[in-house]
């Protein structure tokens, strides 16, 4: 603890989980740009049994409290399947994290990280990466540009102050994660829609929409190819069928044929694009809650939604292939048949592709080739412990 003031205690219990949760309503009440997730989710993620990342992880929740009023919160917690990564991928041996942070002063903040870091000591730690929210495949790094817009579906959304309050603790930035921005409704320069016409015409390129019939086996495929084109990223750790099962179950809503394809060449599925509807959107005027009426209001925008925005969460191209012009065909290919189906299907002008991390030099040469900005930066720490 870093102030006499402050007691920081662990979760215990069903009040101190919903005090938990429940902070973000009271540190981001005054932030349009905040975006209220449903709290039946974010319980869900929280919980083990619920959420199949905790069948590889171990985690201790806290709450800081000054005077009985809860001025803070904090995870810490390590993923075992990470840290059998190599430790030249960002992970590693002695990887712990800490994650879900808020804090409404500084003097919580330095409890709270305090805390987190004796707890991560404690369980045989030797650094801290972080904020990372829980798993690197939910919400990794902390929002340091772009306060002023929304997030889109999946993304994470901090206080300008939180910057000043980690790096004061003592943390380094490793690792920054953009996102890209652009008009959809704008074509793409002359270059690259001559790439596109290219590709039309070979009989070895065929670009396909997922089946969502056969959804298992779609699934199956994108995860072989995302495990193949991720495999040697920074911060990859290794997706479980039961996490596959848990976040197609979630995603299965706002999976749209339309908006998800998978690359064959020669017959071999190599690439896929998938896109989703920013669910946002449709989240932010619920405040958090389904009833009494807010689940009619969402089941009816699920139907076929009507969004400004799509996110393009993953893309991938198998290794073999990578750094090659094949590779950005295909992912031309995949953006441009996207792009317009979005347009005529669902109403679309923009769309944010990420995240991608900013020594990724094929996804960046991608986003600048299609005139994309980056709209947000989300910056992941370390410190030794």
């Amino acid at each position: 603890m870093a102030d006499s003031n402050i007691i920081v205690t662990p979760v215990d219990g069903k009040a101190d989980l919903k005090a938990f949760v429940d902070l973000q309503w009271e540190i981001y009440k005054d932030d349009p740009a905040w975006v209220p997730q449903l709290k039946e989710e974010i319980h869900g993620l929280l919980t083990p049994g619920k959420n199949p990342f905790h069948e590889h992880a171990e985690h201790c929740y806290f709450l800081a409290r000054r005077g009985g009023e809860v001025v803070g919160r904090i995870s810490a917690h390590y993923d075992k399947l990470a840290l059998a990564m190599p430790a030249e991928q960002g992970m590693g041996p002695g990887t712990g994290n800490f994650g879900l942070f808020e804090a409404k002063d500084a003097e919580a903040a330095a409890a709270l990280i305090a805390t987190a870091e004796n707890w991560l000591r404690d369980q045989g730690m030797t650094h801290v990466l972080g904020p990372i929210s829980l798993s690197i495949w939910e919400e990794p790094g902390l929002l340091v540009k772009g306060h002023d817009h929304s997030p889109t579906v999946m993304m994470g959304h901090n206080r300008p102050e939180y910057r000043g309050w980690i790096e004061a603790a003592g943390y380094a930035p490793v690792k920054t994660l953009n996102t890209y921005e652009l008009d959809i409704t704008t074509e793409f320069p002359p270059l690259i829609q001559r790439i596109i016409a290219s590709g039309e015409k070979s009989p070895r390129i065929n670009i396909r929409r997922v089946d969502k019939s056969k959804f298992d086996r779609e699934a199956a495929i994108i995860l072989s190819i995302l495990n193949d084109a991720w495999g040697n990223n920074w911060g990859f750790v290794p997706i479980t069928d039961s996490e596959v099962a848990f976040t197609g179950k979630k995603l299965k809503p706002i999976v749209f044929p339309d908006l998800i394809r998978i690359a064959e060449l020669d017959g071999e599925p190599v690439a896929f694009m998938m896109t989703l509807p920013d669910l946002n959107e449709a989240l932010k005027p619920l405040n958090g809650n389904l009833f009494p009426f807010g689940w009619i209001k969402l089941l009816w925008w699920l139907r076929k939604p009507k969004c400004r925005t799509m996110r393009v969460p993953l893309m991938g191209v198998v290794q073999r292939l990578q750094s090659s012009r094949m590779a950005s065909q295909l992912a031309f290919m995949m953006i441009e048949y996207i792009r317009r189906d979005a347009i005529t299907k669902f109403g679309s002008t923009r769309g944010e592709i990420g995240w991608v991390l900013d020594d990724n030099q094929g996804m960046n040469a991608i986003a600048d080739a299609i005139e994309s900005t980056v709209n947000k930066s989300y910056v992941v720490y370390r410190k030794g412990l």
